[in-house]
């Protein structure tokens, strides 16, 4: 494996909120807040799903850039802290004047997450024309995006033109990452045919897909999102592993088997991982001319496993490289390769 040429990643950056959870009081819910004698105690994580994904990439070992407008808050500053501890290039990511977004969660028995956002008039979305021209993405072998990064305006139009220059010199990744509560689903089924047009990979949940294509299996999915123009679309299922279709040639990577601590930032850390396995075979940087079944498989189940590392720990908190040359998860159950 070589080492994988810079990935530039454009998104958000947001700090996910979580109840500070207690014991279960009797005949109560797993889920039910501790609270203090000044109220519901609170824990703050940075996350979002663009700078989770970049974290990612970079603790995997891939030079990572995070283009990113991240607010001089206390927030902005947490967001920071973390990224430039992870070895994130944050050379294009202005100080904004706006507030940080907050995501709100709510995690159900099985640590899977849902959320509520505040996010009106946030730094995130503010993308002027002259602030993304700044940056030299020629360099880049591969540039990821998606999330409420495409679809908040005044950015998201910025942001799709962006993407259509980028292809020029290199290989464009979308996860849509679909938020119902903040974006109405129809916005997304209206761009999707243009994302399409322009990504060479495509990532989407089981839970995107339910919310864009209700109804729609995920290999009739795949067949339209190639028909769009996408080459290589990933569906992730959870548990169960992953889908991906190349071309229409499809493989099944199993899931892998992890005590799982929450779910929050899984998605992300699967792109960081097959970015950063793509990156390593000399794969990105064009349209994907010399992948083929064989490499889609081994980089999703690379992917798998990065996922279930981080299921495996609270929060947004993908393994660094080492974690994965052991093969063992932080809670202490063997991940196979």
């Amino acid at each position: 494996m070589q080492t994988p040429r810079q990935v530039t990643v454009l998104g958000e950056c947001v700090a996910d909120v979580f109840a500070d959870l207690g014991s279960t009081p009797p005949g109560g819910s797993p889920s039910a807040p501790s609270p203090d004698e000044e109220g519901m105690r609170l824990r703050v994580l940075p996350g979002g799903g663009p700078a989770n994904t970049a974290v990612g990439l970079a603790r995997l070992g891939t030079p990572t850039r995070l283009m990113a407008r991240l607010s001089g808050d206390v927030f902005g500053r947490l967001f920071r802290t973390r990224l430039l501890e992870s070895g994130v290039d944050l050379s294009d990511a202005p100080t904004a004047a706006e507030p940080s977004t907050l995501a709100v969660a709510d995690l159900d028995a099985g640590g899977q997450a849902s959320y509520s956002f505040h996010a009106e008039g946030a730094a995130d979305w503010q993308w002027t024309r002259a602030e993304l021209a700044a940056a030299d993405l020629r360099d880049s072998a591969c540039v990821h995006t998606g999330s409420l990064a495409l679809v908040r305006e005044p950015g998201g139009s910025l942001v799709e033109e962006l993407l259509t220059g980028a292809r020029r010199h290199s290989t464009v990744s979308i996860d849509p990452n679909v938020r119902p509560a903040l974006v109405d689903p129809q916005t997304y089924r209206d761009r999707l045919p243009g994302w399409c047009a322009v990504a060479d990979i495509l990532r989407l949940s089981q839970d995107d897909l339910d919310a864009v294509s209700p109804g729609t299996t995920v290999e009739a999915a795949c067949d339209g999102f190639h028909e769009a123009g996408a080459r290589l679309v990933v569906i992730t299922l959870g548990a169960h592993g992953a889908l991906a279709s190349l071309d229409g040639r499809r493989v099944r990577v199993p899931g892998v088997p992890v005590r799982v601590v929450d779910t929050v930032g899984a998605g992300d850390a699967f792109t960081a991982g097959l970015l950063h396995h793509l990156g390593g075979r000399g794969l990105l940087g064009g349209r994907l001319e010399r992948l083929d079944r064989e490499g889609v498989w081994d980089a999703c189940a690379y992917a798998v496993r990065v996922a279930a590392l981080t299921c495996a720990v609270a929060g947004p908190n993908p393994p660094w490289a080492h974690r994965m040359a052991d093969g063992h998860s932080d809670a202490g159950v063997s991940v196979p390769s």
